[in-house]
């Protein structure tokens, strides 16, 4: 009797815990922190990142690798640590609350608050903080210095060249003054270079660019000058002996571009526009300086440019890594406009001309990038030698071998970009051209998926769609090599009427002696001579798939004198983890596998610590500190200690068999204090194939197109989100065929309430719960965010973001159909669900924002007018100047509220809010939002 009393007294305390929890609401939202920017010293021992709660301000932690607080700084931004760790830098950031009230009270831009620069010195806590910073570099692999523009808004007075005569000097008292040069745009600003270690400092005035050698330590910068001893133009500091050196002196109204070193910093280069006319060709040269030198040589100028070409101002400058050649654009002379024209002189019309290969509406949105297209040009440093690479014929090039190469890869899309419009593939020609000689060799042609040149560029290599096979160019003999080809290296489950991708690669072994690509499951190493290979993992039998994890961001190659990390994630139970590989032995040891979403570890450069996150549904991704053994853990943050106090949830997997007889896998996501004795309303959510993602975190927040799962779970709701397989075809009823039985399946366990079951998707998913309420009224209510309710209207659509057509989506990706409307038109009605609105007997809401440029928001309104005509319960929802997804925070902060309120309705009898009852009319938008619900009455 006294045991069962115990028993009685502990369900109850666990009753009662369960129900003092909170549930979470709307404004709980913003009191939930994400971890962001991870960083971790190059000895292992610091770690420092940021917590943003919401959308408010950012604030800076620092703590050593057993989680204890070094330092912290609120309103911090883009935290960085120098590269011997000693210091760390970053920006503090206005309030973002004291800079809306500046906005409320029209305070105009250029008087708000600016930011400020932060140095904090680890080794002795010293702080110091620097206002009004327009932006600051550091050297990339070298230590001890910042550099930092100053927005200053003191004058400083021009100084008279000693050369003035009295005459000048005697002017008239009536003379207006000499005018007072500030510092802006197009002044310049002050550069400060600091010592990180002294504090000491230089400054030099009316500086518009600087840069760092990314070894060297050398500072170049551009100046507007400042006085008879310091003229405009480009300067060298060095470091080491701290001589300035101008390399290069013109007049102050000098434009220059692309100003960059070689990695040593013995070599510079840059473009200058010496020409103060608005002449529109504009004269650019092309300038080289080497250290040592005095001043800088011209390389390139209009009359020595190759013949119909020009030194670009937007091709990038940079140096081969042996530094025997300089690469720059060339560009075309652009086209003039006759600027005598007046507004109503000039013809505004669109030419459509249907075989040119970019459809007019991308031209439109490329008119910007065209206008600053250059094509990659060498020049051979020893001689001043001139070798074009890339040319109209081939526009684009690829430089291999860190610029050491003998052979650059051309490629060239147009002859295959107007097929693309239906077919959705981006295939190209190749060459390679011998940057000695410029001699160029067609080596591939109509290439359906990107080719690359290995590390050390002794091969080009890639994989062609077209065929599902990887391949090899040996550059030296054009020798090509299938390594692939007839194998499983595509993918296994690919549902869409496209020829399937592959599995993607690893890397190079060093010297290109092998490649390592993946299947379904496993690493496999290919000669890339011969085609041999052989399997280094074997993870097919488990379902177990394993993917290379590079450590070091700059390897060029796998380095087989060190152990590999490789991640893992099993197919059936969804686990991941890390293995340990040796490359010597070809063996290999699991070092963790468990029930979490592990990310990539970021290590420390010079030990084997690492930092890494591991998530689930309950666990935030919180940053843990480790080695490579990844035995012993250290939780470092903890950012929201808060969801203890919530009632949460639980997600599982769930499994049934589709009316096509395939076996699915879904989640279902449960309230913390689920009893299975009861029933609960539930919201059936999906979007292709989602149950990879058990482990995933979903942190409670104003999501932009979805439920937010942790929300509606706390709120009492279940969370179905089922995996679709797809028939060619036939999108909509293969999402009848695998969701509704799905959902039966889950009405047969006994604890879902089958009379308040509603769903919810968007963009594809929208389409796909569109199309379903047309067949079945399992569903008591729906939101259908973004839908194509008309896929043959639709067909003929634009994708506005990119101004690319949609035909090739339907005839060959996301929609399915196979063809064309004239080759299937039944298909393209049968998955329309316009065609079938008046089966529909579920309350739809539709939100479809007039800014989408991805599913053309005409499709919404088809969807809500004709749901009108009928007299069917719907409502629509249109974010005025919102994409795809509402992205402003009071945006989808509104839209989650309306939903919810939507959902509860429906499914949880609760009463409705007014702008369901009565809408927002135009007169009140933007001032009566219509949440408060409307009492009911017996």
């Amino acid at each position: 009797m006294r045991k069962i009393l115990i028993i009685g007294l502990l369900i109850s305390t666990i009753t009662t815990s369960f129900a003092q929890k909170k549930v979470l609401d709307h404004k709980d939202f913003d009191s939930w922190n994400a971890v962001k920017n991870q960083k971790i010293s190059v000895d292992g021992n610091t770690i420092m990142y940021l917590v943003e709660k919401g959308e408010k301000d950012s604030h800076l932690k620092i703590k050593n690798n057993k989680g204890q607080l070094i330092f912290e700084h609120e309103r911090a931004e883009k935290p960085v640590f120098t590269n011997n760790t000693k210091v760390a830098i970053f920006t503090v950031k206005p309030w973002k609350d004291s800079i809306k009230e500046l906005k409320r009270n029209k305070v105009k831009k250029d008087k708000l608050p600016k930011d400020t620069l932060a140095i904090y010195n680890l080794q002795t806590n010293s702080f110091s903080k620097i206002a009004h910073v327009k932006s600051y570099k550091t050297p990339e692999k070298w230590d001890g210095y910042i550099a930092y523009l100053l927005e200053e808004i003191k004058a400083v007075k021009k100084e008279k060249d000693s050369s003035e005569n009295d005459t000048i000097k005697r002017e008239p008292k009536d003379k207006k003054k000499e005018k007072i040069k500030k510092v802006g745009k197009d002044n310049g600003y002050h550069l400060v270079l600091r010592d990180l270690n002294t504090t000491k400092q230089d400054t030099f005035k009316f500086v518009t660019n600087y840069i760092f050698a990314k070894e060297g330590k050398q500072l170049a910068f551009i100046t507007t000058g400042v006085d008879s001893k310091v003229n405009a133009g480009v300067y060298v500091y060095n470091l080491e002996n701290k001589q300035l050196t101008p390399v290069f002196e013109a007049n102050d109204k000098t434009k220059y571009y692309q100003l960059n070193f070689s990695d040593s910093g013995k070599n510079l280069g840059f473009v200058a526009d010496l020409d103060t006319t608005k002449v529109q060709v504009r004269p650019n040269e092309l300038f080289h300086w080497t250290k040592g030198k005095p001043k800088a040589q011209k390389l390139l100028d209009p009359a020595t440019a190759p013949k119909g070409y020009r030194v670009s101002s937007e091709g990038n400058i940079y140096f081969s890594k042996d530094e025997t050649k300089l690469y720059f654009g060339l560009a075309k002379p652009p086209i003039v406009k006759d600027t005598t024209l007046l507004d109503e002189e000039i013809v505004n019309v669109e030419v459509w001309t249907y075989d040119e290969p970019r459809l007019y509406t991308v031209q439109e949105l490329q008119v910007k990038n065209d206008a600053k297209k250059s094509y990659v040009t060498a020049i051979h440093l020893a001689n001043n030698k001139l070798v074009q690479l890339g040319s109209e014929e081939y526009p684009s090039t690829q430089i291999g071998n860190e610029g050491n190469a003998e052979f650059a890869l051309l490629s060239n899309p147009e002859p295959y970009l107007l097929e693309s419009q239906w077919t959705g593939n981006s295939a190209r020609d190749y060459a390679i051209v011998n940057i000695n000689t410029g001699n160029i060799t067609e080596i591939l042609s109509k290439i359906s998926g990107r080719v690359r040149l290995s590390p050390n560029a002794k091969y080009a290599y890639g994989y062609n769609t077209v065929d599902s096979t990887w391949f090899t160019v040996n550059l030296a003999s054009k020798k090509i090599t299938n390594l692939t080809k007839g194998k499983g290296f595509y993918d296994e489950l690919n549902d869409s009427p496209v020829n399937p991708r592959s599995y993607g690669a690893a890397g190079w072994i060093e010297n290109d002696a092998s490649i390592l690509l993946y299947d379904r499951f496993d690493i496999w190493q290919f000669n890339p001579e011969n085609g041999s290979s052989k399997k280094l993992t074997n993870g097919r039998a488990s379902k177990t798939s394993y993917r290379y994890i590079e450590l070091d961001r700059e390897e060029r190659f796998l380095n087989r004198n060190e152990k590999w990390l490789f991640s893992t994630f099993n197919e059936t139970n969804k686990h991941s983890g890390y293995f340990e590989f040796n490359p010597k032995n070809n063996k290999g040891k699991q070092l963790i596998s468990d029930a979490f979403r592990f990310s990539q570890p970021l290590k420390a450069k010079e030990t084997k610590d690492v930092i890494f996150t591991k998530q689930s549904f309950k666990v935030y991704p919180d940053i843990v500190y480790s080695d490579l053994s990844f035995k012993k853990q250290t939780k470092i943050s903890n950012a929201n200690p808060q969801q203890s106090e919530y009632n949460w949830g639980t997600a599982e997997l769930v499994h049934w068999t589709s009316l096509d007889g395939d076996a699915l896998t879904g989640m279902l996501i449960k309230p913390e204090n689920f009893d299975p004795s009861k029933k609960y309303p539930m919201i059936v959510n999906f979007y292709e194939k989602s149950s990879d993602g058990l482990f995933n975190h979903k942190a409670p927040s104003p999501g932009r197109s979805t439920i937010s799962y942790s929300f509606y779970a706390s709120r009492g709701y279940l969370i179905f989100n089922p995996d679709v397989n797809y028939r060619i075809g036939y999108p909509g009823e293969s999402a009848y065929s695998c969701v509704i039985p799905g959902v039966t399946s889950l009405i047969e366990k006994g604890f879902v309430d089958k009379d308040n079951i509603g769903v919810q998707g968007h963009s594809w998913g929208g389409y796909q719960i569109a199309y379903l309420v047309t067949k079945t009224d399992i569903f008591k209510a729906a939101e259908s965010g973004a839908p194509v309710a008309n896929m043959i209207s639709a067909y003929g659509g634009i994708r506005w973001w990119t101004g690319l057509s949609r035909q090739f989506q339907y005839e060959h990706t996301q929609s399915r159909i196979g063809g064309t409307p004239w080759e299937y038109p039944a298909r393209y009605v049968e998955n329309s669900p316009i065609f079938n609105i008046d089966k529909i007997n579920t309350p739809l809401l539709i939100m479809h924002n007039d800014a989408d440029g991805h599913v053309p928001w005409y499709q919404g309104i088809e969807f809500f007018v004709s749901l009108r005509r009928l007299g069917k319960p719907s409502w629509f929802l249109n974010y005025n100047e919102e994409p795809h997804w509402p992205l402003k925070m009071q945006n989808r902060k509104d839209f989650n509220i309306r939903m919810q309120q939507f959902f509860d309705h429906y499914l949880k009898s609760a009463p409705m809010p007014v702008w369901m009852k009565r809408g927002v009319p135009a007169i009140e938008k933007g001032i009566n939002q219509g949440y408060e619900l409307i009492p009911t009455t017996d």
